[in-house]
């Protein structure tokens, strides 16, 4: 079995924060820089990906669905899922400017996971969805034979952190101390025949973690 992580190109919110004031979180589209990075990324996706089949899982926001779609894979992709599951964090509606850099600068000091945003989610609850959706992919995957073994998985940087935190059981200090991929960068998690899971790169760290684990990229 094997995961391709893959965060959506760039999107107007990656530019202009004060985009979230006037768009909800979900509709914000990409920018064209965003198209033209979904665009550049598609050859190296087709390689990994080749020769198929692939089930596509797809977080329902614009941004996701615009990078996957331009991407063109085609005929590789056997089945397209749109997963709310791998949604961003929720930072609850339209957002007001001054209010979203105090609790941007107050998850800072109290921590990114346990810190629930005011009318959205905490760290801990996209750990705990990602974790129902991570159980149930793999029960499919073993369980239904028709299910591709190659998987293709268009969510978010914070998404894309949790879910890697959640298969390899790292630390919540570990995973506060890395920092979220590029937009259209990607990981790759295979499991081998022993059941052990195996990532081909370590995310960036921006500190070293308190607790004094690292980045492990293999887990039984």
């Amino acid at each position: 079995m094997r995961i391709i992580l893959l965060r959506h190109a760039e999107s107007l919110g990656n530019v202009d924060e004060l985009a979230y004031c006037r768009i909800p979180d979900h509709a914000l589209p990409l920018t064209p820089r965003g198209v033209q990075q979904a665009r550049g990324i598609a050859p190296r996706m087709r390689r990994l990906l080749e020769p198929g089949p692939v089930a596509a899982y797809v977080s329902p926001y614009l941004r996701t669905r615009q990078t996957f779609e331009l991407m063109e894979l085609g005929n590789l992709v056997e089945r397209i899922v749109p997963e709310p599951r791998l949604r961003e964090q929720d930072w609850g509606n339209l957002q007001d400017p001054v209010d979203q850099e105090r609790q941007k600068q107050e998850r800072h000091a109290f921590g990114h996971f346990f810190f629930r945003l005011a009318h959205g989610e905490s760290g801990a609850d996209v750990d705990d969805r990602v974790a129902g959706f991570l159980t149930e992919l793999e029960r499919r995957v073993d369980n239904d034979p028709a299910h591709p073994k190659n998987v293709l998985v268009v969510s978010h940087g914070l998404t894309m952190r949790l879910l890697c935190r959640r298969l390899f059981n790292w630390s919540i200090e570990l995973f506060e101390s890395l920092s979220n991929p590029p937009t259209c960068d990607f990981r790759v998690l295979e499991r081998d025949s022993t059941g052990r899971w195996h990532m081909d790169r370590p995310f960036t760290q921006w500190r070293e973690s308190p607790d004094g684990e690292t980045q492990i990229t293999q887990v039984a």
